[in-house]
């Protein structure tokens, strides 16, 4: 397996609570944000339609985007132009309201497709019923992968500081973007909560390499750690890139949700970099040269 040139980062140069500090310090952020976010809206991260409810027309007309706003009684949530091969003066827009006919009424009503009426290509809707339950089946469903993590954790290490190390490492991997999709208006939705779900898998895997390696191989703990950096850091900086070229690619043809999905495991995996090789390493080290095991 071939390597990127990894540099040699001299661990010996910086303390434990200098590792430390600046995962923990982009953790404490993180959290203020989404705590921000949630005493203000009632959310720590905005609610996309899977979740919140609300009804989505895909509309074939030459109006532009300002009239396409102001064509409905209610304000549209989001207008978004298709811009997919083969498709001209197609919009996807999103409404808090459920009532269909009456927004497809206003759609044929005010807006113009080449002189004649605007044509509805497809209607969706949720009702606010149906998006809370889905809302708690997806967050079940990520405590329970992450209560899994963290039960595998302790059954392959036995021991508190190296388990807690993956458990702290893989929770600070989702609370960043979390907060990421906060700063930048990314909702929530069955596809952004499939992409958390993958970044907990992610940051097992790089978290696990690297307990493995210093702790089940013998040998000097930094030469250890070098050969657990170059193979986590190659795998991981691959899956960056490949999620980077998905995201813009995504975005470039107007496919949101898989623009969405690219970024926010772009951001997870950066944060996976930080939390594995400062975070996690710090408690490691401190664990192999001062920590007593149990």
């Amino acid at each position: 397996m071939g390597y990127f040139d990894v540099p040699e980062f001299d661990y010996t140069r910086y303390s434990n609570r200098q590792l430390a500090a600046v995962p923990l310090a982009v953790l404490a952020v993180a959290l203020l944000v989404l705590t921000g976010s949630f005493l203000a809206t009632g959310a720590p991260v905005q609610l996309g339609m899977d979740f919140a409810g609300g009804s989505e027309l895909t509309i074939q007309t030459t109006s532009s985007e300002e009239e396409i706003a102001q064509a409905f009684d209610e304000e549209p949530e989001s207008v978004q132009a298709v811009t997919a091969p083969d498709t001209e003066n197609q919009y996807i827009i999103q409404f808090t309201s459920t009532d269909l006919s009456s927004l497809t009424e206003q759609a044929e009503a005010n807006l113009e497709q080449d002189g004649d009426a605007a044509i509805v290509q497809e209607e969706r809707t949720v009702s606010e019923t149906f998006g809370e339950q889905t809302q708690q089946t997806a967050l079940l469903g990520i405590a329970v992968a992450f209560l899994g993590m963290s039960v595998l954790a302790f059954l392959l290490f036995r021991t508190f500081v190296p388990s807690i190390a993956i458990v702290l490492s893989a929770f600070s991997d989702i609370v960043i973007p979390l907060a990421f999709m906060t700063i930048t208006g990314i909702s929530l939705s069955l596809g952004t909560v499939a992409a958390l779900l993958m970044l907990i898998g992610y940051s097992v895997d790089s978290d696990i390499l690297l307990n493995n390696q210093i702790l089940r191989r013998q040998g000097d703990f930094y030469e250890s750690t070098l050969q657990a950096t170059r193979t986590g850091v190659t795998m991981t900086v691959t899956s960056m890139a490949a999620m980077l070229v998905m995201g813009v690619s995504a975005w470039l043809f107007g496919v949101e949700l898989l623009a969405s999905i690219g970024i926010i495991l772009f951001v997870g995996l950066a944060a996976d970099l930080m939390n594995t090789y400062m975070l996690n390493l710090s408690l490691l080290r401190w664990y192999k040269f001062h920590g007593v095991r149990s």
